[in-house]
């Protein structure tokens, strides 16, 4: 992918913590200080550097770990997750969250993120990491990390094509911001232009329940010894992830038959991230649920305009209304049953969906692409950097 072959004549093998440092800059009142973003690891999306999505600091937080433009915000937590992201403002972000930064000449800062995305760094970060449910990595670990360093005229070489493929992703990631706002925007339309009737969800449900909420971790088995469960990071909007789901046994899948999902299903995420909702598709397997809502519609209501009228800013905006709790937002089951749902005649639901899923399939195409370009750059680290690190 370079016109001429890598030397490796110069580069000299160093530690991680040779050449970046972490940052320990913190702030105790981060509104008094006039910062008004804050950063958690759901806003930071695995392989894209670009940091899209925030909260306000306004709304309150607990956060007061500072970091500035420039610097480099990797996830301790759960690293096989894969997050990474260049900060382009001022704010405060998750102690889950660890701010990094050239230590001194020795390392461009354009080339740090690009090098925390290897997969020698994330292996070394994941075999470092500690805990089961929710393994972290630390600073004197990752610290530990050796690769070889290339010199700087051979840094700044390498950095040309992986900042190309960088603009490529992120213009792919602007096409897929407007795109998802023009969907919104969509919707938003379509609930206020009609005069649907509204009721509420327990009168359009035949299941409202939660899914398992007490020491689901006494049911964990390892994996393909049980049945799949979902818990809140499995469920998006209009749509679930199968990366990193848990199983339970046998045994705790048929003791939690309450929860056991099935096809045509709405999940809604309760805890955390409270609204995102996703539709269960056809499954050839059976399938549980982890502390998530779970919901069956009636007759006159099709699934997928459920899913999607969650999902919506109005929809959202009763979740919001009803949210508990400061550091772990929660939405109860109770108030869920309540939530006031407009309920179209069939038809008209059915003219919906099939309009959303046309966005659905622009949408699709642009992630695919995003994907391959995202595929393109690791082969490039894999080309220019990765084969380089032990």
């Amino acid at each position: 992918m370079l016109e001429r072959p890598i030397s490796k004549a110069g580069w000299t093998r160093v530690a991680f913590g040779d050449v970046v440092r972490l940052s320990k800059a913190r702030v105790a009142d981060p509104e008094a200080a006039g910062i008004e973003r804050v950063v958690g690891l759901e806003h930071i999306e695995p392989g894209d550097l670009r940091i899209r999505r925030w909260g306000d600091v306004a709304d309150g937080t607990t956060f007061t770990t500072l970091f500035k433009p420039g610097q480099v915000l990797f996830g301790k937590r759960r690293a096989y997750q894969r997050k990474v992201a260049v900060a382009d403002f001022e704010g405060v972000c998750s102690g889950d969250i660890y701010v990094l930064e050239p230590a001194n000449g020795r390392l461009m800062p354009e080339l740090l993120p690009f090098l925390c995305q290897t997969d020698a760094f994330f292996d070394h970060a994941v075999g470092t990491s500690a805990g089961s449910l929710s393994p972290r990595t630390n600073w004197t670990s990752l610290a530990s990390f050796e690769f070889l360093l290339p010199p700087i005229q051979e840094q700044a070489r390498l950095l040309e094509p992986l900042l190309g493929v960088r603009t490529l992703e992120e213009g792919l990631g602007a096409a897929l911001e407007i795109g998802e706002k023009t969907y919104e925007a969509w919707i938003e339309s379509e609930l206020k232009d009609h005069d649907w009737p509204v009721r509420p969800a327990i009168d359009l449900l035949t299941r409202a329940t939660v899914g398992i909420v007490v020491k689901p971790a006494d049911w964990y088995v390892s994996s393909g010894q049980g049945v799949p469960a979902l818990r809140s990071l499995n469920v998006l909007k209009n749509r679930l992830s199968w990366d990193d789901y848990v199983e339970i046994s046998y045994e705790g899948h048929e003791f939690h038959q309450k929860s056991a999902l099935r096809a045509g299903d709405v999940v809604i995420v309760r805890s955390g991230r409270p609204g995102d909702a996703a539709v269960i598709p056809e499954l050839d397997h059976p399938l549980n649920a982890i502390d998530l809502i779970i919901s069956t519609t009636g007759p006159d209501l099709r699934p997928e305009f459920f899913c999607r009228f969650l999902n919506s800013v109005a929809g959202r905006r009763q979740f919001a209304s009803g949210i508990a709790g400061t550091a772990q937002l929660h939405f109860n089951v109770e108030l869920f049953k309540k939530l006031r749902i407009p309920v179209p005649p069939l038809a008209e639901q059915d003219v919906f969906i099939a309009r959303a899923q046309q966005f659905d399939g622009t949408l699709s195409g642009l992630r695919t692409r995003l994907a391959d370009a995202q595929e393109l750059k690791k082969m490039i680290l894999t080309e220019c950097v990765a084969h380089e690190l032990h």
